[in-house]
């Protein structure tokens, strides 16, 4: 692979539909971000770029035009921000370095060190703050996708593995999880909202949970040799399937079902793990049950092998031209697809490489890449454009809004609508800066919250990019 590939500061898949996962991908670098959308496995299209400063965290909202940025020369800012329409909606800054962003149709979250705020996405209004959290310092908290079972977790602990369950709708204190022992590394809602996987910094064993009375339903063990990182987790859109990866080279997929099969295994592990296996059965009686649950694990169904070990990566399993695919998501900026044949399981297929710098990357995959199809990264370069307008709300006068029901919640944080764009509703409606006064923006944004200001599902207010 070329010398010159891209360095990716942050990246994120895009989060799920109801119906099917968002295929787009997020990626944040030192010179802005972009945004991409894989329409087909040979066929990733750059759909939009932002050159303008050093991104850290870039978060996109299922596949439509609403964006959350935050940049390494304004850590402790958060904008949100309309793509297609080149606007910035609202900022919030805070007292601490924003570590993490979680957004779906009705939250969006901002994780700092030591506390969480929930705002109301049709709005950005405050609803709740979650202060004096154990120290965070990885930004560690998962948003589920699922409007309806809107669960937020974060770690209960900074020396044990607990998980902390908050259902973000009604904003109250759900279920504490003891899934580890040692401190979490990882965790992931499945779309359907009711379950959380979690690994630990040991990443050896994978468990699942149910979220409303926090019961074990699986658990998983990704391997006994070493103990690894665990970078990701991510399910399938039906919750059938798990995937995680970690610094090592291997991607692991678990099937989650109440077969008690142990499922096949590489030739290298398989003959003396089946037959530990039954030596254990058979004695299990007089075992501790420490070392028979070690042998009653679930392990992984299918696994790939990435070309690379000990850099950032995420994966997540999603259908791309009718089969399932596993994507995964690269610091030094490649994008691998590889086929996912569930019923024979095993070694997965790398299907194509997709550079994430618009370029082209010679790769085997098992249909030669021709030119033509080479050429299908779209440049959406609105660079003069964008930086005209980040100019003008850069200088433009802030209005720092303070009011009576925003103060408890919001000691230390504070919310700037730029005056280009008028309120936040304004922004997504399309209003014109000039119609809207200070004081009628204030009360636009931040009053009559019983009424649905914005329809997320509504093309019109969130047009997806296609």
């Amino acid at each position: 692979m070329s010398n010159g590939a891209l360095e990716l500061k942050y990246f994120s898949f895009g989060t799920a539909g109801k119906k099917v996962l968002s295929k787009s991908l997020a990626v944040g670098t030192k010179t802005g971000y972009r945004l991409y959308s894989l329409s087909s496995v040979d066929n990733l299209d750059q759909i939009y770029e932002n050159e303008s400063e050093d991104i850290c965290i870039v978060e996109r909202l299922f596949s439509s035009s609403l964006v959350a940025v935050v940049s390494l020369s304004s850590p402790r800012k958060l904008r949100v921000c309309h793509f297609k329409k080149g606007n910035e909606i609202c900022n919030y800054s805070y007292s601490n370095t924003i570590l993490g962003v979680k957004l779906n149709r009705a939250r969006l979250v901002v994780c700092l060190e030591e506390s969480l705020y929930i705002h109301n996405i049709h709005d950005m209004k405050v609803l709740h703050t979650i202060r004096d959290t154990p120290p965070n310092p990885a930004g560690l908290c998962c948003l589920s996708t699922n409007s309806d079972l809107c669960y937020l977790a974060y770690p209960g602990s900074s020396t044990t593995g607990e998980v902390q369950i908050f259902d973000a709708i009604n904003l109250q204190s759900v279920s504490m999880i003891s899934a580890h022992e040692s401190p979490l590394a990882a965790m992931a809602i499945s779309h359907q909202g009711n379950r959380i996987a979690t690994a630990s910094e040991r990443g050896t064993v994978i468990r699942v949970f149910n979220i409303s009375d926090g019961g074990k339903l699986y658990e998983f063990r990704r391997g006994v040799k070493r103990c690894v990182s665990i970078c990701s987790l991510a399910f399938s859109i039906d919750g059938l399937y798990l995937c995680s990866s970690s610094n090592t080279e291997t991607v692991h997929v678990f099937k989650l079902d109440d077969t008690k099969e142990i499922p096949q295994m590489p030739d290298e592990q398989q003959s003396w793990m089946s037959y530990l296996s039954k030596a254990v059965t058979a004695s299990a009686n007089y075992l501790p049950t420490q070392v028979t649950d070690v042998f009653n694990q679930g392990r992984a169904v299918a696994s790939i092998h990435l070309p690379f070990q000990g850099l950032k990566n995420i994966c997540t399993i999603v259908m791309v031209d009718k089969v399932l695919r596993l994507l995964v998501a690269s610091s030094h900026g490649y994008l691998y697809v590889y086929n996912l044949d569930m019923e024979e399981g095993g070694e997965c297929t790398l299907w194509r490489t997709h550079r994430l710098d618009g370029q082209l990357d010679v790769v085997d995959s098992p249909k030669p890449i021709k030119l033509k199809e080479a050429n299908t990264t779209k440049l959406d370069k609105n660079v003069k454009t964008e930086s005209s307008i980040n100019k003008n709300l850069d200088t433009g006068p802030a209005v720092v809004l303070d009011t009576n029901h925003m103060t408890e919640d919001c000691l230390d944080c504070t919310l700037s609508v730029a005056n280009p764009v008028g309120s936040y509703a304004g922004a997504l409606r399309g209003h014109p800066s000039s119609s809207l006064s200070d004081a009628e923006n204030h009360v636009d944004s931040l009053t009559d919250v019983s009424e649905d200001r914005f329809n997320l599902n509504d093309d019109s207010e969130f047009p997806p990019v296609m």
